[in-house]
Parts: structure tokens; sequence; C-alpha cells
């Protein structure tokens, strides 16, 4: 037996293999396997996702653009799209993106209803119709926990299940409190709990992949526990609430940073250490953003700014720019290969967050603008150079270079 350890899974490998490969695949994944490319090559796109997917899109496209506004950099042509910036980014974007990925896996059709109702909702918050935006997304989310529940009931459940299922739950309860007019600012926890919950979910079903060791997997879960203790006393006690989920993202960080198999593999080649890249530096602004919230408690002003942004721009986006070669082939049947080139974006999305939160915490506004306006520009460069590495795959018909 080799001494070798065992090459990273790229993030969200389980969940690429549950959307159609046999039983094993994600372990096969986590061990270093190769995937089955030829039997990508035989398949056609998915085109009937592609309006689905699109619903993210559209979300993704309002939201960078009310970031711009919110920035006073540039003028956004309705107002809801800077009003409505957090939920099209977090709910309409990559909630709609998370509810498509669990219905492929699922293989069943009324669980595509998620992700049309999330793609729905963020159009109507886009077009300024706030309530019925509201309605369909906190709907978007009562169908997503309904997907898990079947995953729960129908397959062997495991604790990474009840993880995401609880971030899931997460979403569906700011959701209801959204509804019931609570301002967005005040539900940031729920929203974060949403995100980093799905993530460490996975995390923890691939780490068990890998032969994790029980004991080190319930210090995830205690982790978890305590992010949702401080996301229950949020709204009632924001103070201590916040702190609370600080201290837990602080230490699902340091778990994560501790117990992923990225801290070996960063030291691979291709793929694989891209991923590990992502997921390290991912980890990274995790910690940053907890420090500031079990600091500061409720921050404001540029505090606020940093620690959200340090969430769900550092930590939340490079997880989607590590999972984007697996997940996409997965979802959509189309082949995305690594390309060197993909490091540009996420060493500029880096820097560019690394601008933003000092000039939040130096009260520097030219910086704070500078490095939001070049965050966008990363996202949007990182789109550009997947689509142009699945066009180039398609037209050659070649896969990740060796």
């Amino acid at each position: 037996m080799s001494q070798k350890s065992p090459p990273a899974p790229p993030p969200g490998a389980g969940r690429a293999a549950s959307a159609g490969s046999p039983p094993g695949a994600a372990a096969a994944q986590a061990a270093g396997a190769p995937a089955a490319r030829p039997a990508m090559a035989r398949q056609r796109p998915a085109v009937a996702r592609l309006p689905l997917l699109a619903g993210a899109a559209l979300a993704l496209a309002a939201g960078l653009w009310g970031g711009l506004a919110r920035l006073e950099v540039a003028p956004a042509p309705r107002e809801a799209f800077a009003a409505e910036h957090g939920p099209l980014m977090a709910l309409g974007f990559l909630g709609t993106l998370i509810a498509l990925e669990r219905a492929v896996s699922l293989r069943r059709r009324w669980a595509y209803v998620a992700p049309a109702l999330g793609g729905l909702g963020a159009i109507a918050l886009a077009a300024g119709l706030g309530t019925a935006g509201r309605l369909a997304l906190t709907a978007a989310a009562g169908w997503l926990v309904a997907c898990y529940v079947v995953v729960v009931l129908e397959r062997r459940p495991g604790r990474a299940v009840g993880v995401q299922l609880t971030g899931a739950l997460a979403w569906y309860g700011g959701g209801l409190l959204w509804l019931r007019g609570h301002p967005v600012a005040d539900l940031v926890p729920w929203l974060a709990a949403f995100l980093v919950l799905t993530i460490a979910g996975e995390r923890l079903e691939l780490a068990h992949a890998a032969f994790l060791r029980r004991r080190a997997a319930d210090g995830l879960i205690a982790t978890a526990g305590l992010l949702v203790a401080g996301v229950l006393t949020a709204v009632p006690l924001p103070s201590a609430g916040w702190r609370i989920t600080g201290v837990g993202m602080l230490a699902l960080a340091a778990w994560l940073g501790v117990h992923d198999v990225a801290r070996r593999t960063v030291r691979a080649a291709g793929l694989t250490r891209f991923s590990a890249v992502c997921l390290l530096g991912g980890y990274a602004w995790l910690a940053v953003g907890g420090l500031l919230w079990a600091v500061a408690g409720r921050p404001d002003g540029g505090l606020y700014d940093a620690a959200l942004h340090a969430v769900f721009l550092g930590f939340v986006m490079s997880m989607v720019f590590g999972h984007a070669p697996v997940i996409l082939p997965a979802v959509l049947r189309v082949r995305l290969p690594y390309r060197p080139a993909m490091y540009g974006p996420l060493a500029l999305l880096h820097l560019a967050l690394a601008a933003r939160v000092a000039g939040d915490l130096a009260g520097f506004e030219p910086a704070r603008a500078a490095g939001g306006v070049l965050g966008e520009v990363a996202l949007v460069a990182f789109a550009c150079c997947a689509a142009a590495a699945a066009v180039r795959a398609r037209r050659s018909g070649t896969g990740e270079p060796s």
C-alpha cells in the first residue's frame, strides 16, 4: 500500500457523484480516483435545466449591479437591485444553485420546484415585487427542506445530510422572519448559517469518504450546534447571538482547517490543488468573519461590511470557485476542465476582499470601493474563464489537461 496521502476530492464531489454515479462514486473520488469522462462525453447537455440556471444568473447580475450602486460607483436601473443586493446574492443566486444541485442529485422531477421558485423569487425581488419575491424564496427553502427529508427517509441519512438539512432549515426560518417584517440586516446570521452549514455538511460527507474518525466528526457537529445556538439567539438578543454565531464560525473554520484533506493535497497538482487552495483560502475568510462577530457582537458601519463580505464573498465564493469544475458538469452535463488561468480570478478575489476589509476597518472609503469593484470583476472573470473552458472543451473534445 502506498504511503502517500490520497489527493483531495474537489469540493462537491460527493453530490456530483450521487447525481448519476453508482454507489461508492463519492468515496472513489474522495480517494482520488479519476472521473469517468467517457460517460460524460456520450451525454447531451441538460438543456432543460438552463432556464433554472438562468434564474440564478439573473439574480447574480442584478445583485452585482446593486452592489456597484451601493458603492456609489454606478447607478442601478432599479432601486431594488441595491435594496435587495444581499438576498439576491445569498438566496436568489446561491440558494437557487444549491437547490438545483440537490434536485439533480435526488433525481425527482418534483424536486426541481425548489430552484424554479428560487429563480422566480429572485426575478420578483429584482423587479421590485418585494412581497412576491420573499414568498417565493421562502417557499423555495421549504421545498429544499423537503428534498433533504426525502434523502433522510429513503437513503442512509448520516450526520452530513443532517448538517445540510439544518442549513436549509436556517434559510426557511430566516425566510419566515423576513416575511414577518424583520429587516435583512437582522437576519444575516440565518443566511450565513444556511450557506456555511450546507458547505460544512458537504465537507463532512467527503471527509467520511476519506475515512475520518468518528470522534473528529463529533467536533464538527458540536461546532455546528454552537453556530445554530447563536442563530436562534440573534433576533431576540442580537449582541449575544451574533457573538455566539461568530464563535461557532471560528470553531468551524478551525475544524475544517485541521481535518480537511485539502491541508495535505494542496501540494498536489491540477484541479486537486486548485480546489484545495480555494478551500483553505475560504476557511481563512470564515475565521476572519467569525472573529469580527465574536469580538463586536452585532457590528455596524465598516465592521458590519467587513464581516459580511469576509463570510459571503471570501468564504462562500471561494467554495463556489472550487466547486464549479465538478458541480457544473454534473448539473448541466457539460465538461468544465480545470485551467491554470482560473487562479487569476481567485487571486484577484482574495486581494480585492483584503483591500475592502482593510478599507472598512480603517475607514478609508477609496480602498473599500476599489476592493468592492475588483471583487465583482473577479466573479465575472471566473465566469468568463469557466465559460471559455467549457466551450473550448466541447469544440476540441478534450477534457482536463494532464
